[in-house]
């Protein structure tokens, strides 16, 4: 009788280790699937911010450029040096490599650069704040 006892022991015990091992195959599973949609949506959302940050500086520089082959007169040649830097540092900007290791070195210098041009050029503070909280809303559903 001791021996049907310690086989039905056995028997349980492998049956719970058998669920676990299972219920763990499973959740696994699940957890890369639900896993990848999370990042992708991740990814989607830090790329579209990086992009709008990157376009808004563009745009500043594109119009500053316009103004000063409008009138050459427009900005000093320091003035027309950092705005070459800028548009050198805004092209080196690796969009195609994400992974690139000095990404953030080089918005850094973007963000310092504009600084630069807005506060000692230009005299004014300007500076990107991002999207409104109804806009970023509505991305999150993409």
């Amino acid at each position: 009788m001791n021996q049907k006892f310690d086989d039905f022991l056995e028997t349980s015990v492998l049956i719970d280790e058998t669920h676990y091992q299972e219920g763990f195959r499973i959740g696994y599973a699940a957890g890369l699937v639900s896993g990848k949609e999370e990042g992708r949506k991740l990814g989607l959302n830090m790329g579209f911010q990086v992009g709008e940050e990157l376009g808004f500086y563009r745009s500043c520089l594109d119009v500053w450029i316009a103004a000063a082959h409008i009138n050459h007169n427009a900005f000093s040649d320091r003035m027309k040096k950092n705005l070459e830097q800028m548009a050198a540092l805004l092209s080196s900007y690796p969009m195609e490599d994400p992974e690139n290791e000095q990404i953030q070195e080089i918005m850094g210098k973007i963000r310092l650069k504009f600084r630069i041009i807005t506060a000692s050029f230009l005299g004014v503070k300007l500076e990107y704040e991002g999207r409104s909280k109804s806009q970023k809303q509505g991305i999150e559903y993409l």
